[in-house]
């Protein structure tokens, strides 16, 4: 049997854009995905990047050096290891993910482990790309498209916008009701599984007593021969 589907909508928040020089992580967020849908799991944390955010990164996220000075670096296993343990060996679904990717690769070199290669990473920008084309393509845009509420988005911040993700990643890939069809035979094997998960092992017990039944057969027996209801008796 095929193993459920297992992804990670993944955001990060740094101190600038420049990934391959100095600028650093300052904020992770994460939200379990089985089968396109999240399951509730997160992961959030914020670094200490060791030198001074941006107005820029401020002015968008709120978040200032004072609020970071306490907080564990990168390496720190409450950082690092967690959030390796936490993603394990999913796939990283990301909003223009070569951005994502070179601040997390960047972080998980200086420490000594291994980066998460390219083939791992999911990016919905390219999705949504291909999927609308000429339409605008960021997450506040899909959003808006896919009518998924932003009232709680005054700043940016890692966990928020990995959740807003998690529910755009879903509309791109079909959407909440192909998520719950049960009845689609074209579906994967990911979502076989996640459609065995919500079906019944045993039928629930009827709640019609007997006396009930006899009542109902002999109401039916008066409708003639061959009557619709027959045909739907159990």
């Amino acid at each position: 049997m095929s193993q459920p589907l297992r992804e990670i909508a993944f955001d990060t928040e740094t101190t600038g854009l420049d990934w391959s020089g100095e600028d650093r992580i300052i904020e992770l967020g994460a939200v379990e995905l089985i089968n396109h849908v999240a399951t509730g799991r997160t992961f959030h944390e914020r670094i200490n990047p060791r030198r001074s955010v941006s107005a820029k990164t401020v002015e968008i996220t709120g978040i200032t050096d004072e609020m970071l000075v306490d907080k564990p670096f990168f390496e720190d296993p409450r950082i690092v290891d967690a959030f390796l343990e936490f993603v394990g060996d999913s796939t990283l679904v990301a909003h223009n993910a070569a951005f994502d990717r070179g601040f997390l690769n960047a972080e998980l070199v200086r420490c000594g482990r291994a980066e998460v290669p390219l083939e791992r990473w999911v990016d919905t920008l390219e999705i949504a790309k291909k999927r609308h084309p000429g339409a605008p393509a960021s997450l506040d845009a899909l959003c808006k498209r896919y009518s998924i509420g932003l009232e709680a988005r005054t700043l940016h911040g890692a966990l928020l916008d990995s959740q807003l993700l998690a529910e755009v990643y879903l509309e791109l890939r079909g959407g909440r009701a192909r998520a719950f069809d049960f009845s689609n035979r074209d579906e994967s094997d990911g979502e076989a599984n996640f459609r065995r998960a919500k079906t019944r092992p045993q039928p629930l017990a009827s709640p019609i007593t007997g006396e009930e039944q006899a009542a109902h057969a002999a109401f039916v027996a008066t409708l003639g021969d061959n009557p619709i209801w027959a045909r739907y008796q159990g």
